[in-house]
């Protein structure tokens, strides 16, 4: 071969290993706002960190935010935009949830007008739903949804708070919200249900009894089923007679509905199954361990390989996450390197368009108060993690949800203490 043909295949292979390089290294700095310092250092001498693995060098390839994302900068944009929802004569209200059908957002949440906060033992806490305009973002209607004694066409609730709302579109027509009536120490509390029609955007004037499917049978869904199916797999803290609620979002995997279910007192998680009339809750599974800690309101999703995963809150602790093959046999709770400062508070588990988003309260204090700093990060594999949002709020912000309509995701979230239901937009997705 003649040299200065060798020559010049020598000086192409250094031009495309140089180029080669630097789009690596422009990759790899995409996710700079979660390396360490020292692997920052690395890339910018373009260099992988020595440890990386195979997976670690594939996801920096595919980096899901722009160079400089500011997760708080993003944050204090989403915050700008939310509106109050709750009604002005309010004092308390917390734990939203909502579901979204053309150009309406149907948001639920516990309410009192008495005071700030919220106590299972308060027997003037409600449920009410606030209708709100997706386009105009103005709160067309507030009502009030189920309330202690009030009496219905074919029942009247006992006395004792509505607890914990969550509801769901059961068809095109209607709407069926669930929230648990108690009495603490009093009587057991019950799970009901009631329908929203949406054609004439009111309620149906009846409540009915949700159900608890477990290994012994169908019964009405109170805590000692609950219970009972969780002693027989060795679950050993103390029954209570209150605090089972409906916790996560619900969600859709191989055309089933799933909901994860707690016992927040009772320091209870378990996994469960709506069957297609959506009356009855089929426990399948129980993930309790460290029963040592104080694990409850968990929030459950599936990876992309099939494994499901849930993020626990640890009252006391930081968040803890358990995994499961099948859904029914869940791990032993651990600590993950990707959530190192949470704060005991509701985490949130979704995914929208193949991205996972992981929500958890930091221990981060602002002002001295908890509960005022939220993350947001996202994932395609739910392994590696990018910060999107972090969310500073010296007013809390605090039990967030979030869904996605007609291209947008939209979130609701408590803010005060306990005060009230803030509602707006959190981003387009298209």
């Amino acid at each position: 071969m003649k040299p200065f043909l060798v020559l010049s295949l020598i000086l192409l292979g250094l031009l495309f290993f140089e180029k080669g390089q630097a789009i690596a290294d422009h990759n790899c700095l995409l996710i700079s706002p979660i390396l360490s310092n020292a692997n920052v250092r690395n890339h910018k001498r373009n260099r992988v960190p020595e440890h990386a693995t195979r997976e670690d060098i594939k996801f920096v390839k595919q980096s899901l935010l722009p160079p400089g994302w500011d997760p708080k900068l993003a944050g204090d944009e989403v915050l700008k935009r939310l509106i109050t929802v709750t009604a002005s004569q309010a004092r308390g209200a917390h734990d939203a949830e909502m579901v979204l059908v053309g150009n309406y957002a149907y948001v639920v949440a516990e309410v009192n007008d008495i005071r700030s906060g919220e106590r299972a033992n308060w027997p003037f806490i409600y449920v009410a739903m606030s209708i709100v305009n997706l386009q105009t973002l103005a709160v067309e209607k507030i009502i009030s949804v189920a309330k202690s004694d009030q009496a219905f066409a074919n029942d009247v609730l006992p006395h004792g708070a509505c607890f914990v709302p969550r509801i769901i579109q059961k068809d095109e027509k209607t709407l069926r919200c669930y929230f648990a009536s108690e009495n603490p120490d009093i009587r057991q509390s019950q799970t009901w249900f009631t329908d929203f029609d949406l054609g004439s955007q009111t309620f149906d004037n009846r409540i009915y009894k949700a159900k608890i499917k477990t290994a012994d049978g169908v019964f009405d869904m109170q805590p000692q089923y609950f219970y009972a199916d969780a002693a027989k797999y060795g679950f050993k803290k103390e029954a209570k007679d209150y605090g089972m609620y409906l916790f996560d979002s619900f969600k859709v995997f191989d055309g089933k509905t799933y909901i994860a279910i707690n016992n927040y007192v009772g320091r209870q998680n378990g996994l469960a199954i709506l069957n297609k009339a959506f009356d009855t809750f089929e426990i399948i599974a129980h993930f309790n361990e460290p029963q040592e800690l104080q694990l409850c309101e968990p929030a459950i999703n599936r990876l992309p390989d099939g494994t499901w995963m849930a993020i626990i809150r640890q009252n006391g602790g930081n968040y803890m996450f358990s995994t499961s093959h099948d859904g029914l046999t869940w791990t032993r709770g651990e600590y993950k390197d990707f959530v190192p400062n949470g704060e005991n508070s509701k985490p949130t588990f979704d995914k929208f368009n193949g991205v996972y988003y992981l929500g958890w309260q930091e221990s981060t204090h602002i002002n001295g108060k908890g509960r005022t700093v939220f993350n947001v990060d996202i994932s395609q594999d739910g392994k590696n993690w990018e910060r999107k949002y972090r969310f500073e709020a010296p007013q809390s912000f605090q039990y967030p949800t979030f869904h996605e309509h007609n291209g947008s995701i939209w979130l609701t979230v408590t803010q005060g203490s306990t005060e009230r239901i803030m509602f707006g937009k959190l981003e387009a997705t298209r």
